[in-house]
């Protein structure tokens, strides 16, 4: 349930805090006052776009955040999946707009917008002003079968999307394997001489890296050899002024006085473990210089295996590995090549397998989608009736798709029938607007109740309507508020009558500055509320005493269901 919304810098609100209440939260308000900011904030904070403009002018950044209470068992299990702990039951989800960019968070720790997006599908449900019309997509038909389906079709469209595409990934090799015979023998001869040359050429991983560092070593060997012989001169004991032979005068100054001053003596001690490591250096020095020694046919054979690999990279890949690998896939290439026919047939008894299992899976999806329409149908014909559709038919036709899809081969539509005699016929040809909205709205109230999501926000709902059809609304409104949490904007007294919180959406200038506040009502402000619905620019007493009878009366309906 979503018990707080938070507002900052947004469009015409500056700041504004709304607590909302279990059961049916209505927010009512002139055209103008701002009410599609209040939905539009929340659509960001749950992921929506986020433009620049939206955010206040003047100010450096705009913020929505909501406070959800979350006390249903399927609905925590469903977030600790996603890694999401409600904190004393609680889920704090936020989006801060900033030059363009977002910041969101769940419970104070940064997101990604798709993981926000997954996380608020589990808490709440938007339906916008516009969102009847996707029922005008013969595409939407399907999505909501499989929605309210999910629960068993879920795991059979996982398997029949992981098929499809193998499916296609065969029917592809199998498209590019085709070749005439003269092609086949060109590359065979091609795939053989890239994999002789390869193999003549004898590699080990490694071996370039080796090769260099021994030619770098053999093209500097005059530098490396004068200046490890500099190095070996100065540190060693051979002439008067190399540090060896200094260092050994200095010991046997030393020595030559140690019985006359015993401190000495560890001065004399550290000299002598200098003069060993100098030894010690001087005796592996002498050794790297022996190495040194320069051989003519060593380094033309060096250098000639180093051409050799440099032509071989150029053609096969950038290290001696990636040859390798290259001339594996040639070699499976080759032997594929040399044995066509049987890889032709394998490749096409692979695919008709693959075939044979997507067929399988989409019957398996086509049975599940059949029985399930069935329950969905009656359901939403149930509401239908509430919604003031006295004599409405509803069903879905299935046709069978020409070609396999991720999706299975099923195309299926809604058909609706509005009056005893008429045959059924696609919403698309004979639903208006108004007729639209309620459908949605029965559709919406029946995937809720299959997902037990505890928050349904319904933005103008009552688009096209009036009378008694607005009146029938408004109570199935009231019904789909005593199971869950529905906040409702509308501009329907009736349907503002039903409210259990009532909350008026205004705007005030202040300063010279456009505002819109939010407010919860009073119960005397609410009848004023509705009155002002009712009456338009005249609120007379016989309005408000109208208003009064009609919130009376929309009371007294709700203790009676």
């Amino acid at each position: 349930m979503l018990t707080h919304l938070h507002v900052k810098n947004l469009a015409l609100i500056r700041e504004a805090e709304i607590d909302f209440t279990e059961g049916l939260n209505i927010l009512t308000g002139e055209t103008g006052a701002g009410k599609s900011i209040v939905i539009g904030s929340v659509s960001l904070a749950l992921g929506g776009k986020a433009p620049r403009e939206m955010v206040r002018p003047g100010a450096e950044y705009g913020l929505a955040e909501l406070v959800f209470l979350v006390n249903r068992g399927k609905q925590k299990e469903k977030l600790l999946e996603l890694g999401i702990v409600p904190e004393e039951d609680q889920v704090i989800i936020s989006r801060k707009i900033s030059d363009g960019r977002s910041i969101n968070k769940i419970n104070g720790e940064t997101v990604t917008l798709s993981q926000l997006k997954e996380a608020a599908s589990l808490l709440i449900d938007i339906h916008g002003q516009h969102e009847h019309q996707s029922l005008l997509q013969k595409k939407k038909h399907l999505e909501i079968l499989d929605e309210f389906a999910k629960e068993e079709l879920a795991p059979v469209k996982e398997s029949l999307a992981g098929e499809y595409r193998s499916w296609k990934e065969l029917k592809k090799q199998l498209s590019e394997a085709q070749m005439d015979e003269e092609s086949r023998l060109r590359e065979i001869s091609l795939l053989e001489f890239e994999t002789g040359e390869i193999e003549r050429a004898e590699l080990s991983e490694g071996e370039d890296e080796e090769l260099e560092r021994r030619y770098r070593r053999m093209t500097n060997a005059r530098r490396l050899l004068e200046a490890a012989g500099n190095a070996y001169a100065l540190t060693g004991y051979e002439e008067e002024t190399g540090a060896g032979a200094v260092i050994g005068r200095a010991i046997r100054e030393l020595q030559s006085v140690l019985s006359f001053d015993e401190e000495l003596s560890a001065l004399a001690s550290q000299l002598s473990d200098v003069d060993g490591l100098l030894n010690d250096f001087n005796r592996e020095l002498s050794d790297y210089l022996s190495s040194l020694e320069f051989d003519e046919e060593q380094f033309a054979e060096t250098e000639e295996r180093l051409n050799l690999l440099n032509y071989l990279k150029s053609r096969y890949g950038h290290t001696v590995e990636e040859i390798l690998a290259y001339q594996q896939k040639q070699a499976e290439r080759l032997a594929t090549l040399q044995d066509y026919d049987r890889y032709l047939k394998e490749l096409q008894e692979r695919l008709e397998q693959s075939e044979k299992r997507l067929q399988e899976l989409c019957g398996e999806a086509t049975e599940i989608r059949r029985a399930y329409a069935e329950k969905l149908c009656e359901k939403i014909k149930e509401h239908l009736i509430d919604l003031n559709f006295l004599n409405v038919e509803f069903e879905m036709s299935f046709e069978e798709l020409p070609e396999f899809t991720a999706q299975g081969k099923d195309s299926a539509e809604f058909l609706i029938s509005t009056n005893p005699g008429e045959p059924l016929r696609p919403l698309m040809k004979i639903a208006s607007g108004g007729e639209l909205s309620r459908i949605m709205l029965a559709i919406k109230t029946v995937l809720a109740d299959r997902d037990e999501i505890d928050t349904v926000i319904f933005d103008e709902i009552d688009v096209g309507i009036s009378g008694r059809t607005a009146q029938r609304v408004s109570e199935k409104m009231m019904l789909i508020g005593r199971t869950r949490q529905v906040i409702c904007i509308t501009h329907l007294a009736q349907i503002a009558a039903m409210a259990d919180s009532h909350y008026r959406i205004e705007k005030q200038v202040e300063e010279g500055e456009t505002r819109t506040q939010i407010r919860r009502l009073s119960e005397e402000e609410s009848v004023q509320e509705l009155a002002r619905i009712l009456g338009g620019a005249e609120i007379t007493d016989i309005v408000v005493k109208n208003a009064a009878e009609m919130r009376k009366l929309a009371q007294a309906a709700k203790q009676s269901r």
